[in-house]
């Protein structure tokens, strides 16, 4: 069976450390831990992050490069990341996070995941990053949060 790969924005990794968000963050990261789900993260969450608590920072170290796929920067990333820029699908200070959803695009995730309601997990956000994912000939990108994402799979543990 494919393991369902799962881009990690950082909200997710701050949520294991969020009063309001860690029980669901913190299931997520033990779906990863224990093979059920494949992680993803992108240059720009290590770089998000380096502004992060020393433990926040750290608590990615207890994963191996198997359980989250380190991504590289590319073209294509920047390129889609730019589209959804000129589609204003995120204001233009907020590029970051096109970025998080074209390095889950571009990288084949089956989803983004992430606890940011403002410019990633919302709905006018989803659609329009979507069609600009169609009309670059890209797939259609699901969104959701970590709750979404494992609800419903408390059994697998």
């Amino acid at each position: 069976m494919k393991k369902l790969r799962v881009y990690l924005d950082t909200s997710v990794i701050g949520g294991c450390f969020d009063k309001e968000f860690r029980e669901a963050s913190l299931a997520l990261m033990d779906h990863i831990r224990l093979g059920i789900f494949e992680g993803l993260i992108s240059p720009v969450s290590v770089e998000e992050l380096s502004d992060a608590p020393e433990h926040v920072r750290n608590s990615l170290l207890e994963f191996d490069e198997d359980q989250i796929i380190r991504l590289k920067e590319a073209p294509n990333v920047l390129a889609l990341s730019d589209a959804y820029m000129e589609a204003k699908v995120v204001p233009v200070k907020f590029k970051d996070d096109a970025s998080h959803i074209a390095y889950a695009t571009v990288y084949g995730a089956d989803v983004v995941v992430s606890w940011n309601f403002r410019h990633i997990v919302n709905f006018q956000r989803i659609h329009a990053s979507n069609a600009v994912n169609i009309r670059e000939g890209y797939p259609l990108m699901d969104i959701r949060t970590p709750k979404e994402l494992i609800y419903g799979r408390e059994e697998e543990f």
